[in-house]
């Protein structure tokens, strides 16, 4: 098989050249149209997930930091509601202290009147009791 050069090919060069042309305004040129749309598309994207995410990092951040202003203000509350409960049970207790010291002052008081009216009672009926255990003792009367 032999290869010749003849006038064809100048047909077939002309009608390649006239195929990349065409191709080229039909096909290529749309689709890098596209291409390059979906590129600045996807550019934008990228940027806005960019954004947001800084935006969402800002927002959780401040969300964090709120949390961590309303965890110390709780703790600074509860700490002074517990100061205030027990300076009001100190407060209490002392009172209650009181009434039981001025309680026991009276019950002691009592206590001694009462021990010295049955001294006197006894030392009164102490001659009956001595004679009565003298009696028992001796086992005759006195």
């Amino acid at each position: 098989m032999n290869i010749s050069v003849d006038g064809s090919l100048g047909i077939q060069i002309l009608n390649f050249v006239v195929l990349i042309v065409v191709l080229n305004v039909v096909l290529y040129k749309p689709i890098r149209g596209i291409l390059a749309k979906r590129r600045q598309t996807v550019e934008g994207l990228e940027s806005s997930i960019s954004r947001m995410r800084s935006e969402g990092d800002a927002c959780l951040e401040a969300v964090k930091a709120g949390i961590k202003e309303a965890r110390t203000s709780g703790v600074r509350e509860k700490d002074a509601v517990v100061e205030r409960v027990s300076a009001e049970e100190k407060k209490r207790i002392a009172e209650i202290q009181e009434g039981i010291q001025k309680d026991l002052e009276a019950f002691r008081v009592r206590i001694a009147a009462e021990a010295e009216e049955a001294r006197k009672a006894l030392t009164s009926r102490a001659d009956v009791f001595a004679s009565a255990i003298a009696e028992k003792i001796l086992g005759r009367a006195i």
